[in-house]
């Protein structure tokens, strides 16, 4: 079955590329200038972030559904970054090196499965999880951190 994973669209953060630290400080966001890579997943590009480059560290809400499964948690932006990338049938790079944690969604919002893996052994897994009826969305989380880095959906 195919699949697309796609960045988050950058137009809910562009207001916030260019303000001062003080003013991005008070509404909880730092900006950081990446040191080394990987390190700074960008939740746009679906890649890591390049040394020198600046990140905005913020607060997202992945699942908005009204259930205990609503989710919101930290995610890097790379600042200034323009069109959201997908990526049909592969992962993408920000994947690379990482345990992925799929959390598969109902039509109602609420968790029947979830799954994780690296790879190779991830795409099945992901695989695996379109042919199922019962589920409507699916969402990736870094393993280690916990934050989301992709939707992914059916691609038919």
């Amino acid at each position: 079955m195919s699949f697309v994973i796609i960045g988050l669209a950058p137009q809910p953060f562009a207001h916030l590329f260019g303000l001062p630290g003080e003013v991005l400080s008070r509404q909880n966001i730092l900006r950081k200038t990446v040191e080394a890579r990987p390190g700074y997943p960008c939740r746009i590009t679906l890649e890591d972030a390049e040394p020198v480059e600046t990140v905005l560290l913020l607060s997202h809400e992945s699942h908005a559904a009204p259930t205990p499964y609503a989710s919101r948690y930290a995610v890097c932006v790379r600042e200034g970054a323009a069109a959201a990338r997908t990526y049909k049938n592969e992962l993408p790079p920000v994947f690379a090196g990482r345990s992925i944690a799929l959390r598969l969604f109902s039509q109602g919002g609420m968790l029947p499965g979830a799954d994780m893996g690296r790879g190779e052994e991830l795409t099945a897994k992901i695989e695996a999880a379109l042919a199922r009826a019962d589920l409507a969305c699916f969402r990736a989380h870094n393993a280690m951190h916990g934050c989301f880095p992709a939707e992914i959906r059916r691609a038919d």
